[in-house]
């Protein structure tokens, strides 16, 4: 294959672009993991994932894993087998943990949702209500749906929970949206969270994080569900002296401390307005080509994807196929329910303005291409448009030309 000028535009929702500091961090020799000096490394790296999940008391594991590890560690280490559990499943993702849930031998209670929705808070206290017998022992959410570029309100579900005065857990699942859009561990007294390295934390895959409440942890004697590689109570056992129970994931740890750092440097609010306006940016280019969303109405919009849906008669796969063929764009596919409905466009982690008007116009191009009858430039504009008047750090905004 002929050698492609410039760079691949990785606009999937994950894995996201990695700042070059944190490939520069991962560039390392190999080194002994048993090293007297490797606790110097690790330990940090509890705190400042703690500051990312924004709790104080809550312990943060690492596995060398994807977040899908850390859906089986969060239901292996507090469940037993037949306990029951209740979720809302409204996109690949939500399907996917609800898939496993049942393989490992729980009952789950499905809320079944429409694709371009969320978890409904209501719903789920109207179930908590209804089971005064306490039977539900955990209620699984995923915080931010990329399938659909969908994003459920987890400090309204525990609202709901606790307005239905029920003991259940609550799981969360925000592979993509920890270190994008806000998630506040303590305050919405989550009791399991699970996230990933590949998205808002701009890492290679290969990291899962869980951070987990003292209340959940508590249950690790009655967790009668098989584990070993996913165990809590090995890494218990090894973490507080800065070491791991097997062999760690290095070069992705050098990694994860850099990016901790690119996320202290920059600011966890300053970061979540940046990516609400640039989630904003494309939102109206979408209006400006006259096309929808997936997600059904503002209140599901997503700060890290937009799910675009293809008009009728055109297949949203030739489009994603095309955008990287003939102009080295990554757009995200549509899966399950929305494949060939759907191209995503991700805009998360390591972006700015210019990289994202670059795929902007990169998918109208791919569009025009194939038969979408939009006006070049439109969506482009209408970006441009609202990023002039909505600069990424609000402080920073220069005085319009007279």
């Amino acid at each position: 294959m002929a050698r492609r000028p410039g760079k691949n535009f990785l606009f999937v929702p994950g894995p996201t672009n990695v700042p070059e500091r944190v490939l520069r961090a991962m560039v390392v020799s190999q080194e002994d993991h048993r090293s007297p000096i490797f606790p110097e490394l690790t330990k940090p790296l509890y705190e400042g994932l703690k500051k990312v999940f924004k709790t104080k008391d809550g312990q943060v594991f690492i596995f060398p894993s994807s977040g899908t590890g850390g859906w089986e560690a969060a239901l292996t280490n507090t469940l037993a087998p037949g306990d029951k559990v209740l979720t809302a499943r409204f996109g690949q993702f939500s399907h996917l943990w609800t898939d496993m849930a049942q393989r490992l031998g729980l009952d789950v209670q499905i809320q079944e949702e429409e694709w371009g929705t969320g978890a409904h808070e209501e719903k789920i206290e109207e179930a908590l209500v209804a089971d005064t017998a306490h039977e539900i022992k955990a209620v699984m959410v995923v915080h931010n749906e990329t399938a659909t570029g969908v994003t459920s309100n987890i400090g309204a579900i525990r609202k709901a929970m606790d307005a239905a005065k029920h003991p259940a857990l609550l799981f969360v699942d925000s592979v993509s949206g920890l270190g994008s859009i806000d998630f506040r561990f303590d305050e919405w007294k989550v009791d399991c969270a699970v996230s990933g390295s590949q998205k808002g934390l701009m890492l290679p895959a290969g990291l899962g994080f869980v951070c987990v409440s003292q209340q959940a942890l508590n249950l690790r004697k009655n967790s009668k569900l098989n584990k070993v590689y996913f165990d809590f109570q090995d890494h218990i056992n090894t973490n507080p002296s800065g070491y791991f129970p097997y062999t760690p994931a290095t070069p992705l740890l050098h990694g994860l401390r850099e990016s901790l750092q690119c996320i202290e440097d920059e600011g966890l609010e300053q970061i979540f307005r940046r990516h609400h306006v640039l989630a904003e940016a494309t939102r109206k280019a979408v209006d400006a080509w006259g096309l929808k969303l997936c997600a059904k109405s503002p209140r599901w919009h997503s700060d890290t994807v937009s799910a675009i849906l293809a008009p009728e008669g055109i297949d949203a796969a030739k489009i994603i196929r095309h955008a990287y063929d003939r102009y080295n764009l990554a757009l995200g596919a549509g899966l399950s329910k929305v494949a060939g409905r759907v191209f995503r466009i991700g805009h998360i982690g390591d972006l700015n303005e210019l990289m994202l008007l670059g795929a902007l116009a990169g998918a109208e191009m791919s569009m025009l291409d194939n038969g979408v009858k939009i006006k070049a430039g439109s969506g482009v504009g209408a970006a441009q448009d609202y990023l002039r008047d909505n600069p990424i750090e609000a402080q920073a905004a220069a005085p319009k030309a007279a």
